[in-house]
């Protein structure tokens, strides 16, 4: 079975410091697992932390979403399991999706922007 990632992810020494799993660590990565009903994804997540990291804007992110989807479905459909495990694999792996689709803006912008770019600013009350 073969995994998509830029190229940079293969050959980066950066990569083991900046890659983790499927949860975003601690307490988070109990609530999301490595794992789809036993089936470890966790390159898939990987990948999907490093294009996270070298990405710039936002079709990046919206590619990097689309490719953690595309590596999680090559896995479950690489893998010896029955019709109805797979699809509620492919459920799961969709719900990490749309999780991140939805929800991973901070993640992704989290230490892209300058100092000068940010303004403090209070809410009139």
């Amino acid at each position: 079975m073969k995994l998509f990632a830029p190229e940079s992810y293969w050959n980066d020494p950066r990569v083991e410091e900046v890659v983790g799993g499927c949860g975003p660590g601690g307490f988070g990565d109990w609530l999301i697992p490595d794992t789809l009903w036993g089936l470890s994804v966790k390159e898939s997540c990987r990948i999907h932390d490093w294009c996270y990291f070298i990405g710039k804007t936002e079709e990046d992110k919206r590619e990097a979403d689309g490719v953690f989807l595309n590596n999680m479905l090559r896995q479950i459909q690489a893998c010896e399991s029955p019709a109805w495990l797979k699809c509620l694999r492919r459920h799961r792996a969709k719900t990490y999706y749309c999780f991140v689709r939805d929800f991973g803006g901070p993640s992704f912008w989290d230490d892209k922007n300058t100092d000068l770019e940010f303004r403090e600013y209070g809410m009139a009350t």
